[in-house]
């Protein structure tokens, strides 16, 4: 699953909603007039690239020729998840504390099917920072989506608050010969120990979002 930019969910909801409200799909010039985009190239451009995401398939010897993929569940299922900030995926980095990660305040907010959140309802994202997750298929510059949760099991990728440095860090959790081992998965980080009440889980991740260029 891939991370559409705002302009392209605006016009996956566009061809939804026209398609609910007319029966048929719009045209590009209704995209573009429907959207208020700059030119039909705009929206050629945006098209393309919900192709390759697979949002939608085209008909090029239609003239209404834009399929939605999956309808239903776009339309059935779309759920606002807020991004409150950022996570290093590398070497802690400073964040906000945890009583200023009110999700109700959130700058961004990310709009996705409802398979990705399986019906969890804390559900918040972030920003990633660095490479230390690639072997977990978590690349800097990826959203992940994570479950509020106060305890995780063995091996789980977790959001990891250390209290007494004030920061956060992302990384597989072991909680083993009364410490606390946070595993990076890239085999030339090393892992980072640390006392059991100097660590706060904040949530675990549930699904990673590549940005769509």
């Amino acid at each position: 699953m891939k991370l559409l930019s705002p302009k392209q969910q605006q016009i996956i909801k566009f061809i939804r909603d026209f398609y609910q409200d007319s029966g048929y799909p719009p045209t590009i010039r209704d995209i573009m007039k429907g959207c208020r985009l700059s030119s039909t190239s705009v929206v050629t451009y945006n098209l393309n690239a919900l192709e390759r995401a697979n949002y939608i398939r085209r008909h090029s010897e239609v003239a209404r020729g834009i399929e939605l993929l999956t309808p239903s569940a776009l339309s059935r299922s779309c759920v606002q998840v807020p991004v409150i900030g950022q996570i290093a995926a590398g070497e802690p980095i400073p964040v906000p504390t945890v009583d200023t990660w009110d999700v109700t305040v959130a700058a961004d907010i990310l709009e996705v099917t409802g398979d990705l959140t399986q019906g969890r309802q804390e559900v918040y994202a972030l920003r990633v920072k660095g490479w230390s997750m690639i072997d977990a298929l978590v690349n800097d510059g990826d959203i992940v989506l994570m479950e509020h949760v106060t305890s995780v099991d063995n091996g789980e990728v977790a959001a990891v608050w250390l209290k007494s440095e004030r920061e956060a860090t992302l990384k597989r959790f072991y909680a083993e010969n009364g410490h606390i081992r946070l595993q990076p998965a890239n085999r030339q980080m090393k892992p980072i120990y640390a006392e059991p009440d100097n660590v706060e889980i904040q949530g675990r991740v549930i699904a990673v979002i590549r940005k769509l260029a």
